[in-house]
């Protein structure tokens, strides 16, 4: 039998020996309670690093402690394999994206093999197959026909010089990251998902995770949803009599409005320029906020600049004249793209204001004794609430009363109204790409938009070889006459085929429907599987999927449960995010020289070394810093456990001698460590592993007993869900011909765990003078004459009268004196 540590032979052997049993590949007819395990699947762009290892290892021990309590555990993989980084490589290097796509999948997938998860390879998916963006597509078509999918004109991130679409994280300081030229915005017509029609149900949902999702995931949510309530105003611009709309969350400063501000892209301001005599400037100044990124329009860092349009909107309130800007620090996505400006109350109008010399007053006094707001005297504006000033005939009202009463007077004379509102806008899929599931739509001359019949999925993507993807300013699906032309499937006519494809958002946001049922080609998924499988029991990912993928998803299913498709609402019972991995502080990367390879640790100590490293090194949700963990030392506390596993093995312990001792000991620890597990405290499971491991080897240098053996495999059981490889070789040492992951989680006896003595602490006047052992609820009185027979206590309290005891049961006996 073999003896010691050699986890590079030990590793290979397992796995192979698991991959042969099909270890673990979900039965769906074994009777067993169904979970499901899910981990955010990965994108293909070169092999795993850290981060992935403490991912997939957490996700991992999730679900293998699932089975071991008796569940049978849906654990399946898949690729987000669609994507950008495969179409650079074709534009950079000439490289068929497909085979870069593919080959780095297999690099991965040998990486996660030789790591050892516990995946159903079975189930495996990639979402550039044909076989699953046909369900993609579908799913497109199901939202097209339900209303929910639609076509309007919308603003990009645009490449002058490499004329085509940028995605955000392409652009970089305002710059291309291909070309370097400066950014622009564009208007094409794109496709949208109508995600704003759930958006109340999307926020009233998240009732069912909030002892369930992490708080910071559930807050970051609701803030992109941002639900806010105020009022629809009607503004009238004089010169050109027409109504522009406002939305305000504070209608009750409408008579401190000074000015009013628009969006440079909305869709008035180059007629109010125009009519106001200042079209040729408007242009310039158009240009140069098309090159600025959103997040510099909104810096606070920055000075506000802006163009007066030469024409004045009417305040619906006292029918003041309030002249029109554009300004770039008003955003046409949000809200209508027109503000109305209270200096006084709002920081970036008041910085506007004193930049072009604009009146600020102030029409909000706050209360408690504050000083009267002066004007003049401001440096700042002062938002929140108070008592209502200068507003006619609402002085006096405080802030929240007048924001009501402003309203309903403007809605009974039909220039405004209550309501409610959402940051959330509608989810733009459209990409001008070649390396995505490709719009089933078709355009036809005579019936205009025509969706491609469910039976002609998929449109399949046309050869690379047939595709120009130099960028041209539009998709390189259009360069493929194959792809393009096509009859209308309506009318036969000639017709053309949508050129984009979808955000890989849209692949990731029903993959966990398709995994319950991969090998269906006849449906997108079995009723009946995810009737038994869904909702995902247990969901792990990164923080930074926290808002756009696990919203995008949470609209999908409600959705499909609208159409029929699901009985349920949300798809992710539970959510548990990690921290990043990194090196000395800093992010690990190529550039910084900080990178170190999964490949290498591996090489070196094992999988599961790396594997126990990445898991003590901390709480999961908190970042680790490499240069601050041990994988020497964590293979050296594996190796030792082979040895005192070998030295039971070689001992013939006898079954006679039982260890009352460690019995208890054992037992304690099996009821902490399964806790531990419970709420995702693997380091601190680790490390009451390592304390059973010492307690264990001290008994063997006493004598071998039955008892050893039992704790060892104990041990050997919690420790396999992190460590899977040497708690399956030791466990076949033990004398075991079943895998160690079709045993059961360890039980133990609860009377084990009522400790009949406690160690008590006794001070005197709060400083620890000595401890006590005492029978587990010893009595008030018996524990405090116990504490005075201690002779350092005894001597503390000599010559001084004792005015207090304080006595907590089973833990303290505190004597406060007179004297002190």
């Amino acid at each position: 039998m073999a003896t010691g540590y050699d986890p590079q032979e030990i590793e290979a052997r397992w796995q192979r020996v698991w991959d042969e049993d099909r270890l673990y590949q979900a039965d769906e007819s074994s009777g067993k309670p169904p979970y499901y395990a899910l981990h955010m699947f990965p994108y293909p762009s070169g092999d795993l690093h850290m981060g992935h290892v403490e991912a997939f290892g957490l996700a991992d021990a999730v679900a293998r402690f699932a089975r071991f309590q008796g569940k049978e555990v849906l654990n399946p993989i898949g690729w987000d394999s669609f994507g950008l980084p495969a179409e650079n490589a074709a534009i950079k290097r000439g490289v068929d994206p497909k085979a870069w796509t593919y080959t780095n999948i297999e690099t991965q997938a040998a990486t996660m093999r030789r790591l050892g998860f516990a995946f159903d390879w079975s189930r495996r998916i990639h979402t550039s197959d044909p076989s699953y963006y046909r369900w993609t597509q579908w799913l497109f078509l199901q939202l097209y026909e339900a209303g929910w999918a639609y076509r309007k004109d919308a603003l990009v991130n645009w490449d002058p010089v490499d004329q085509t679409v940028l995605a955000n994280e392409q652009v970089i300081d305002g710059r291309s990251e291909r070309s370097g030229a400066v950014v622009t915005k564009k208007a094409l017509t794109q496709w949208f998902f109508r995600i704003t029609a759930f958006a109340q149900r999307l926020l009233d949902d998240m009732g069912q995770m909030e002892d369930t999702w992490p708080d910071r995931v559930l807050a970051l949510q609701r803030n992109w949803i941002g639900r806010s309530e105020g009022a629809e105003l009607t503004f009238h611009v004089q010169e050109t009599d027409e109504d522009v709309l406002v939305y305000t969350t504070r209608p009750d400063t409408l008579y401190g409005a000074t000015f009013f501000v628009v969006a440079p892209e909305h869709p008035r301001a180059r007629a109010w320029a125009q009519q106001g005599g200042v079209a040729d400037a408007f242009d310039g100044y158009l240009e140069r906020v098309r090159s600025r990124t959103e997040i510099e329009r909104l810096s606070t860092d920055r000075d506000k600049d802006g163009l007066f349009l030469g024409v004045h909107a009417v305040n619906p309130v006292n029918g003041e004249l309030l002249p029109v800007y554009a300004a770039d620090y008003v955003l046409l996505e949000y809200g209508t793209g027109a503000i109305m400006a209270v200096p006084a109350h709002d920081q970036r109008d008041f910085e506007f204001a004193r930049a072009y010399d604009l009146p600020v007053r102030v029409v909000v006094q706050p209360e408690g004794g504050a000083a009267a707001l002066d004007p003049a005297t401001m440096t700042e504006a002062v938002p929140g609430a108070g008592l209502i000033v200068n507003s006619g005939p609402y002085d006096g009202l405080p802030w929240a009363e007048a924001k009501q009463r402003i309203t309903a007077d403007l809605e009974e004379r039909g220039l405004g109204r209550f309501r409610v509102n959402f940051r959330l806008r509608d989810w733009l899929i459209s990409r001008q790409r070649y390396w995505g599931a490709p719009i089933p739509i078709i355009h036809c001359p005579t019936c205009g938009e025509v969706p491609v019949p469910v039976e002609d999925l998929p449109v399949l993507l046309p050869d690379p070889q047939d595709v120009d993807f130099t960028p041209r300013g539009e998709s390189p699906l259009a360069s493929s006459p194959q792809f393009l032309k096509v009859d209308c499937p309506r009318c036969g006519g000639e017709a053309r085929r949508d050129t984009d494809t979808m955000d890989t958002f849209v692949d990731s946001s029903w993959y966990y429907l398709r995994y319950v049922s991969p090998g269906r080609d006849d449906v997108a998924f079995d009723r009946e599987a995810v009737d038994r499988w869904l909702p995902v029991d247990q969901y792990t990912g990164g923080i930074e999927h926290a808002i756009l993928h696990l919203l995008y998803s949470r609209f999908v299913t409600k959705a499909l449960h609208d159409l029929g498709h699901v009985s349920f609402t949300e798809p992710f019972q539970r959510l548990l995010t990690q921290g990043m991995v990194l090196m000395d502080g800093h992010a690990m990367s190529k550039s910084r020289g900080n990178l170190v390879q999964p490949k290498e640790v591996v090489d070196e100590f094992g999988a599961d070394t790396l594997r126990a490293t990445m898991l003590f090194a901390g709480p999961i949700e908190d970042d680790v810093d490499w240069a601050d963990v041990s994988p020497a030392g964590m293979f050296r506390w594996l190796s030792r456990l082979c040895r005192i596993a070998d030295a039971l093995v070689a001992g013939s312990p006898v079954p006679e001698a039982p260890d009352a001792a460690l019995a208890t000991t054992t037992a304690r620890t099996v009821a902490a460590v399964t806790d531990d597990y419970g709420s995702f405290k693997y380091n601190t499971a680790i490390a009451k592993l390592m304390s059973l491991a010492n307690e264990v080897s001290a008994a063997t240098q006493k004598g071998l007993s039955r008892s050893q053996v039992e704790a060892m495999e104990a041990l050997l059981v919690m420790l396999a869900p992190i460590a899977p490889h040497v708690t399956e070789e030791l466990w076949h040492r033990l004398g075991h011909d079943t895998s160690i992951h079709t045993s059961a989680w360890p039980s133990f006896d609860p009377a084990l765990l009522v400790r009949a003595t406690r160690r008590v602490v006794v001070q005197v006047d709060g400083r620890v003078r000595d401890t006590v052992e005492l029978a587990s609820g010893t009595a008030r009185e018996d524990a405090e004459a116990a504490a005075r027979d201690l002779p350092n206590v005894a001597r503390h309290l000599e010559g001084r009268t004792v005015a207090k005891v304080i006595v907590v049961p089973d833990r303290l006996v505190n004597f406060v004196t007179a004297s002190q």
